[in-house]
């Protein structure tokens, strides 16, 4: 079997078909209706990029995919098929994984910082308006500029309630903030943490060292995001959490250039909440990245139904294509199956097309790259089955598997360390401090005779009077000039 490809199947003769494993980098799309074997095929690609020594990070969203940390045991069809490739060298086995869920019940916590999520996608966690956006912002600003650190939801919470009772920390900025945008934006941190989102921002945050360290045997090390509850309770965490990692991967890793393989595989399911409501900014953010990560050495597979899922910017970019069967029985449906079709280059002896509603189970049409880095010809490509299992682990092995984790007892324990919400609560513990201390002088010095009742005591009653009205005019005068100072500044004039 060749060790410079990542072999996918055979084609209708028998023949290997296989992915140069030095283009891999170039991103791939797995696409097709339910139960067309999309999840086999994402299992089969992540199985040979861990042979050939390339880590994977893959979400899991039906919760079946754990299977691969266990031995396949092949049986009927499966195992006719694997007979009728002998030059695969079919051997059943288990490969290494590391389980993560943000919730931290089926995996290792998955936790990054506020800080480092930043505040574009945060806004578009949270769908803020324009306005609230900008009270984020300016949030981050303050947080910058003060030195505090964004580590979790009660520092940015805490961050915004200092803004709303101490504005003057905005300087210029403050007529970008308004109370009602920032009190929505705290309403949508509250609905984020009853989604659980909570449980994603905190620390120790993921180190990308661990994702992109291989196993003693020199395989790489599978990461599976068990995402079987967040998918459904909070898609836009998961969404906004996938798009984090792709945007960290690009800007912590050094340039590779060309190389003879990658150094990690995404593997996003569900590929179109990634890109389902977002804001152009951001849109254009994640074309750029997905554009130029592949020279970092990382290669992204998105995993949906159709390829109309993704914008036509992201699909310029993919050097594999893999189409499972699709279903059209509208006529829309039928334009969308004949733009599918033509976005493969054709090949002369097959009827593209036709063949997309006649695929069954396991089968798929192939368009790849040839060695010059060209598109290939479309190929039809029958799924060579997985070396692990189809299917999820019980309970048990799930169990044992995070009891021999490499990674279990860094990320289990939740670090608080001092950041904005101590330092914020220390200030305004200071503050009430100060505040006492000078009303407790002030009582004191109302308790004690004044200079005004001295002198009354001493000119006597019509003098006193005249010294006191003098005293008010020139208080009041001065009561003028400070307010006018203040007035002043507040519109550019001293």
């Amino acid at each position: 079997m060749q060790t410079d490809q990542l072999m996918l199947g055979a084609d209708d003769k028998g023949q290997p078909v296989g992915h140069l494993l030095r283009l891999a980098n170039r991103h791939g799309l797995i696409a097709g209706a339910t139960g067309t074997g999309k999840t086999v095929t994402m299992q089969r690609l992540v199985e040979a990029f861990s042979d050939a020594g390339v880590a994977v990070f893959a979400a899991d969203i039906k919760g079946d995919f754990s299977g691969i940390a266990a031995a396949g045991q092949p049986q009927g069809k499966i195992a006719e098929r694997i007979a009728s490739m002998p030059w695969l060298e079919h051997k059943p086995q288990a490969y290494p994984v590391s389980i993560w869920d943000v919730y931290g019940e089926t995996g290792h916590p998955l936790r990054t910082t506020i800080s480092e999520m930043g505040p574009l996608l945060l806004s578009n966690l949270l769908e803020l308006t324009d306005s609230q956006q900008a009270v984020l912002y300016l949030a981050f600003q303050v947080a910058d500029r003060e030195g505090l650190l964004l580590l979790d939801l009660k520092d940015l919470k805490s961050l915004l309630n200092y803004l709303r009772e101490q504005p003057q920390v905005l300087g210029e900025d403050r007529a970008l903030y308004t109370p009602q945008s920032a009190s929505a934006l705290q309403r949508k941190l509250a609905t984020l943490e009853q989604q659980g989102g909570d449980l994603l921002f905190g620390e120790p945050a993921l180190q990308l060292d661990d994702l992109l360290r291989l196993d003693r045997d020199g395989r790489g090390r599978i990461h599976v995001l068990d995402a079987s509850r967040l998918v459904h309770q909070a898609p836009k965490v998961y969404a906004t959490f996938l798009l984090w990692l792709l945007a960290e991967l690009f800007e912590q890793l050094p340039e590779r250039g060309d190389a003879e393989k990658p150094l990690l595989a995404l593997f996003f399911d569900e590929a179109h909440l990634l890109f389902n409501g977002t804001p152009k900014a951001l849109r254009d953010r994640i074309e750029q990245v997905v554009r130029l990560i592949r020279s970092k050495g990382v290669g992204v597979y998105f995993v949906t139904q159709s390829p109309a899922d993704l914008p036509d910017a992201v699909l310029a970019q993919l050097g594999m294509r893999i189409q499972h069967g699709l279903r059209a029985f509208t006529a829309k449906e039928q334009k969308s199956l004949k733009a599918v079709a033509d976005g493969f280059r054709p090949d002369p002896n097959l009827n593209t097309l036709k063949v997309l509603t006649e695929l069954g189970i396991g089968e798929a049409l192939y368009g790849g790259l040839e060695a010059k880095g060209t598109p290939a010809m479309v190929r039809r490509v029958f799924i060579a089955p997985p070396q692990s299992r189809t299917g999820p682990l019980q309970d048990a092995e799930r169990a044992e598997l995070m009891r021999k984790s490499p990674l279990l007892g860094y990320y289990e324990k939740a670090i608080d360390r001092i950041s904005a919400y101590e330092i914020l609560a220390e200030r305004a513990e200071k503050q009430a401090q100060q505040a006492a201390e000078q009303s407790a002088d002030t009582a004191k010095k109302n308790s004690s005779p004044s200079v005004v009742g001295g002198v009354t005591d001493a000119l006597g009653g019509i003098a006193g009077q005249v010294y006191k009205s003098a005293l008010r005019q020139a208080v009041n005068q001065i009561s003028r000039q400070i307010v006018r100072g203040i007035l002043g500044s507040l519109t550019g004039k001293r």
